[in-house]
C-alpha cells in the first residue's frame, strides 16, 4: 500500500484517538547522550495511553534551544554544559533579544525584533552544543564524496548564482525542511507536538506543517526501492523509551543550513543511505529527553549524536508557516541574479 495512504489513515485514527479518549545507537552513543539530559525523577511514574504504550502526548516546543548552537565553540572542549557565568551572559542576550520584541508590540509596528520569537519562558538552555558525540561536539569532517556533494550543492544561504529552481533547497522551495534539520530549533516555528493512537505515534512539526506518522505496530520496514523526502520511520518500545528507526531516505534534502547558530558552515549534503535513530523519554509531567543518532557513512567520515531536553508547554500553539511571501523569492531571485550577471561590470 502506498506510504502516504497509510500516512492519511494513521493521521485520521489519531483526531479519532485524540476526540475519543481527548540500527540503534551503540552503548558508548546512548550513555553520552543520557549524561547530557539525564535528570529523570525516580519516584515520577510514566503516564500510559488508554491502550496501554507510554503518554508522549502534547506540545513539546523547542524554543528553549533558541540559545544552544548546534555544534560547540572550540573554546569548551568536552565541557557539556555552561557555568554559572556563562549561562548568566546567555540569559542576558535572550532578555535582550525578547525587549526587542515586546517593544514591537508595544510600538505596534513590526520590524527586524520579530524576526526571532520571543522565547516565552526566557529560559536558556545550559549545553554548550546540542552535539554530544563527537564528545568535543563538532560536527565530523566529511568524507571525499562528501565534500564532492557538498560543491555541488546551493541554496538562498550560500549560493552566489541563481537561474532555476533546482538552485535552492527544499526549504527555500517550501518542500521540507527535512531529517535531521526538522527536529532542531530555528528563529520561529519551534512547535513540536506528539499524538498518539493504537499503532502509531505523529510528530507535527510547526515549520512546514509536515506529519511524521511514526508506526509502532511492528510492521517491517518500507521496501528499500521506494525512497521518500522525509524517509519512512518504523519505532518500538523499549521500556518507557520511542524509539524511531529512520531509512529510505531520497538523498535530495541537504543540511544545507541548520538554521541555528554553530551549524557548519557551507552545504552538508545527506545520501539514500543515511540512517536515524531517535529516543524519546519522557521523564516528568513537562519534560522530555531526546537524542538523534546519524548514520552517513558515504559522507561522514564518522556518525553524530546531538540530544537536549524538551519541556511541555500545552499553552504553545502553531502559528501559520507561509514560507514566502506571495510565492515569489524564488522567481525574485533568479530576475536579480540574471540582472547582475547581465549588468556586471557596468557603472551603477
Amino acid at each position: 500500500m502506498n506510504e502516504r495512504i497509510v500516512a492519511l489513515g494513521a493521521a485520521v485514527a489519531v483526531a479519532l484517538a485524540v476526540t475519543a479518549c481527548s540500527g540503534k545507537p551503540g552503548a558508548e552513543t546512548q550513555a553520552a547522550a543520557t549524561d547530557a539530559v539525564d535528570d529523570t525523577d525516580v519516584d515520577w511514574q510514566a503516564p500510559k495511553t488508554a491502550w496501554g504504550d507510554p503518554d508522549l502526548q502534547g506540545m513539546w516546543p523547542i524554543i528553549n534551544l533558541i540559545s544552544t548552537p548546534f555544534q560547540r565553540d572550540p573554546k569548551y572542549g568536552d565541557r557539556r554544559e555552561l557555568t554559572d557565568e556563562e549561562y548568566a551572559a546567555t540569559q542576558e542576550r535572550l532578555d535582550e533579544r525578547d525587549a526587542r520584541y515586546q517593544e514591537e508590540i508595544k510600538s505596534n509596528k513590526m520590524g527586524m525584533g520579530h524576526w526571532a520569537e520571543a522565547s516565552h519562558h526566557n529560559a536558556a538552555a545550559r549545553l554548550t552544543s546540542l552535539i554530544v558525540e563527537p564528545a568535543n561536539g563538532r560536527f565530523p569532517e566529511l568524507t571525499a564524496r562528501g565534500k564532492e556533494l557538498a560543491a555541488a550543492m546551493s541554496s538562498s544561504w550560500t549560493g552566489k548564482q541563481f537561474d532555476k529552481p533546482t538552485d535552492f533547497d527544499t526549504w527555500d522551495r517550501c518542500i521540507t525542511r527535512g531529517l535531521p534539520p526538522s527536529m532542531f530549533p530555528f528563529n520561529y516555528n519551534n512547535g513540536i507536538e506528539i499524538q498518539q493512537a493504537p499503532g502509531y505515534v505523529v510528530v507535527r512539526l510547526e515549520m512546514i506543517h509536515e506529519a511524521r506518522v511514526i508506526p509502532v505496530d511492528g510492521r517491517p520496514p518500507l521496501d528499500p526501492a521506494i525512497k521518500q523526502w522525509m524517509g519512512a520511520s518504523r519505532g518500538h518500545w523499549e521500556g518507557n523509551t520511542l524509539i524511531v528507526e529512520t531509512t529510505n531516505f531520497n538523498g535530495l534534502v541537504g543540511m544545507t543550513n541548520v538554521g541555528i547558530p554553530g551549524s557548519p558552515r557551507g552545504n552538508t549534503p545527506t545520501t539514500t543511505h543515511m540512517k536515524i535513530t531517535e529516543r524519546f523519554t519522557r521523564t516528568s509531567d513537562d519534560t522530555m529527553e531526546y537524542s538523534m543518532h546519524v548514520e552517513d557513512p558515504e559522507v561522514l567520515t564518522q556518525p553524530w549524536t546531538a540530544a537536549y531536553p524538551m519541556e511541555r508547554d500545552p499553552n504553545y500553539q502553531f502559528f501559520e508557516y507561509a514560507c514566502n511571501e506571495d510565492n515569489t523569492a524564488v522567481r525574485n531571485f533568479i530576475t536579480t541574479s540574471r540582472y547582475e550577471r547581465a549588468h556586471a561590470g557596468q557603472d551603477k
